[in-house]
């Protein structure tokens, strides 16, 4: 693709993204960025849900997994479905009826102040770090496909891209988000659709070859029943809806967006909808995987080093300009549909459970835009630090660190729901800092103590559950005095 054409589509992007912008923030108040003043209808946010969940880990990361992993990964997915089920059933309810801004404020009401502050520290650690994560993807292909060709270096290449979010972004917050998410969908998966015709055209393909070939291929196994393997089923399942559970349904970002329905039933039936789209939209990606490697064996493509790298390099140097501009405008989607969210959410958690702000106080948005611009150079941060650091694939280093992040979030809020009994408050952040400390010792010597087993996204499902002990052992029987 040549450099004049990247630029007219990135131009093109913004701009559409701008436009999105300046049509949701009229009559905006102070309360839209934080609530989107309730009014957003169900399916849009349903269908917006699909980006901001894909991210650009999944458009990027997932198909190259598939070499590694196989079709593995639809375990952890199935996981995953139980998971939005309980969110609908359980949680939404449980956040309508007590009418929250931000759903750690649960917490505040059920334990007190600091089990409160405890889980809105752990959501501001995790978002921060997986949202850094997923847009570090998004920059990264962006400085191949673009800013190299100028000199500019990549900690740029991630200012600007930060920058531009936070633009469109700062005015009307959630209810822009909900907007752009749904158009940024549409992208995303049309850019998939889009590349896998692409493919079969090249190979001379139709889509009943596509599902035989799939079909019959080594990397389209999926499930594992070695009960010591990272991929088992029971393993993958369990942590697929521990950590939607957590990283959906006990995450601002994501409940932001649900909480800004009209009514209890919309959001729910929104979560039951998205739930199967989510499904479909993740078998279309793993199948892309498996085309992309069939793809380079037939064409005699040597593999980059790490899988990440797969479908950018086939989508920039081998499908073409047509399907290389595709690419580059779902990759984009993909990672702003994540990253925008995201720093809507951080900055509502900060100014509503750290700083005590009205969102309905006329006077409050300079300081909520003083904290999306710290929230914005704190990701900045993260993600040059990443790349110095990184050697996995970017969707293995999300879950590991989820894992450890989001498991105080898991027991904090299990301990709540499930049970009546009360907890000694002041020993909460305690309780929550050695959480992840253990997890991770348990973690590293798992192969001596438990005969060789090894922990894979499971990881977050002893986390919970070391949590949750902890503040059983802290706890006692809920009395009329209390």
């Amino acid at each position: 693709m040549s450099t004049l054409l990247i630029a007219i589509i990135i131009l093109s992007f913004f701009a559409v993204l701008m436009g999105v912008s300046w049509f949701t923030s009229r009559n905006a108040d102070s309360e839209t960025f934080f609530t989107g003043n309730r009014r957003s209808p169900w399916y849009l946010v349903a269908f917006g849900m699909i980006g901001s969940t894909i991210s650009g880990v999944t458009f990027i990361s997932v198909p190259g997994e598939v070499g590694t992993s196989a079709w593995t990964y639809l375990q952890f997915l199935l996981g995953n479905f139980v998971g939005y089920w309980v969110i609908a059933l359980v949680l939404i309810p449980l956040y309508y009826r007590l009418n929250l801004v931000s759903i750690y404020t649960y917490l505040d009401q059920r334990f007190g102040l600091r089990s409160y502050k405890t889980g809105a520290f752990f959501f501001l650690v995790s978002q921060t770090i997986g949202a850094s994560f997923r847009l570090y993807l998004a920059a990264g292909v962006l400085q191949i496909a673009f800013f190299n060709d100028f000199g500019i270096p990549f900690w740029l290449t991630v200012l600007i891209t930060l920058f531009l979010i936070w633009i469109y972004t700062y005015r009307a917050g959630i209810k822009t988000v909900v907007w752009t998410d749904s158009l940024q969908t549409f992208f995303i998966l049309g850019a998939v659709g889009i590349t896998i015709w692409v493919i079969l055209n090249q190979l001379d393909l139709n889509f009943a070859d596509m599902v035989t070939v799939i079909d019959h291929h080594p990397f389209s196994r999926i499930f594992d029943w070695d009960w010591k393997s990272k991929t088992n089923f029971f393993k993958q399942f369990m942590a697929g809806v521990g950590i939607v559970l957590t990283m959906n349904g006990l995450d601002q970002n994501m409940m932001q967006k649900n909480l800004t329905c009209k009514t209890r039933k919309d959001a729910q039936k929104n979560i039951f909808w998205f739930s199967f789209a989510f499904i479909i939209a993740n078998i279309f990606f793993l199948s892309l995987g498996v085309m992309l490697y069939y793809y380079a064996a037939l064409k005699g493509v040597d593999l980059p080093s790490r899988t990440d790298d797969l479908f950018p390099l086939l989508a920039i140097k081998y499908f073409g300009p047509f399907a290389g501009a595709l690419f580059l405008l779902g990759i984009l989607s993909a990672a702003y549909s994540s990253a925008d969210s995201a720093l809507t959410a951080l900055t509502t958690s900060f100014c509503i459970d750290f700083l005590n702000l009205d969102p309905a106080a006329p006077k409050s948005k300079r300081t909520r835009m003083l904290v999306h611009v710290g929230f914005s150079l704190l990701m900045f941060l993260v993600i040059v630090v990443f790349r110095i650091i990184n050697n996995e694939s970017v969707v293995s280093a999300v879950f590991r660190v989820a894992g450890y992040t989001y498991g105080p979030l898991l027991g904090l809020f299990a301990f709540g729901i499930l049970t009546k009994r009360l907890v000694k408050d002041r020993f909460v952040p305690l309780v929550g800092l050695m959480s992840p400390v253990l997890t991770y010792i348990i973690n590293a010597y798992s192969e001596v103590l438990f005969g060789g087993y090894k922990f894979g996204f499971e990881l977050l499902l002893l986390n919970g559950m070391i949590m949750f002990t902890g503040l059983l052992i802290l706890s006692h029987k809920k009395t009329d005095s209390n």
